[in-house]
């Protein structure tokens, strides 16, 4: 739970710090724009206080690494739902509009986070899991979306390195194998996922991996 805090607090004093211009770069996910991935995160916060306050009585049905599941195909920008986050994000009209939401909401999210009893059991798309292993499944989410935040931006400080090495843990045993070691995290986690393809020696290092790649989570 502390590192869902960590790797939050960063994504969110990342994006507090931003000048307005950086809203229209683009980001890592493909087809959104800074302004459309920060929409994206208020989104995200609201989802965190839905599911800390809605309980479950059943056994887990997920955890933290099984809570993802592996698409079949990488994010194009056209699927409704990202469609109508660019539009939302489009109404914001001023970055300092969105960014006060994000605050505002994402605020009372990481409150509610370290306010939650670690061994409750919440439920959320159909699934139930402990709210430890639902908040340490965020910190895949917030650590990506890091990535994806400063894609275009190399002077926005980085993910904390104990989320970027939590989430490397968590893509290598969604993948069932381990990233060649001379892989940074960022680099596993970058190729992992599809945000980059691997060079030509790195795809000689990834060996029978490479051919299943990208892990596309969702």
């Amino acid at each position: 739970m502390d590192l869902f805090s960590r790797s939050w607090t960063a994504l969110r004093t990342a994006v507090a710090d931003l000048p307005d211009e950086d809203f229209e770069r683009p980001s890592g996910c493909t087809g959104w724009l800074v302004r459309d991935l920060v929409c994206h995160l208020v989104i995200d916060a609201q989802d965190v206080l839905i599911t800390l306050a809605t309980p479950a009585d059943g056994e887990p049905t997920v955890d933290a690494v099984t809570y993802w599941t592996v698409e079949d195909r990488p994010p194009t920008g056209e699927d409704p739902l990202d469609a109508l986050t660019v539009r939302l994000a489009a109404a914001y009209q001023e970055p300092r509009l969105l960014t006060f939401h994000l605050d505002d909401v994402g605020s009372a999210a990481g409150r509610a986070a370290r306010l939650a009893d670690p061994t409750a059991r919440v439920s959320t798309r159909d699934e139930v899991l402990t709210v430890a292993d639902y908040l340490s499944a965020y910190v895949l989410e917030w650590t990506l979306h890091h990535l994806d935040l400063i894609a275009h931006l190399p002077e926005v400080p980085r993910p904390p390195t104990e989320g970027l090495a939590r989430t490397r843990a968590m893509l290598e045993e969604i993948a069932g194998a381990a990233f060649p070691a001379s892989f940074t995290d960022t680099d596993a986690l970058l190729i992992g996922t599809g945000r980059r393809a691997p060079t030509a020696a790195e795809k000689a290092e990834l060996g029978a991996l490479a051919a299943r790649l990208p892990f596309v989570l969702g």
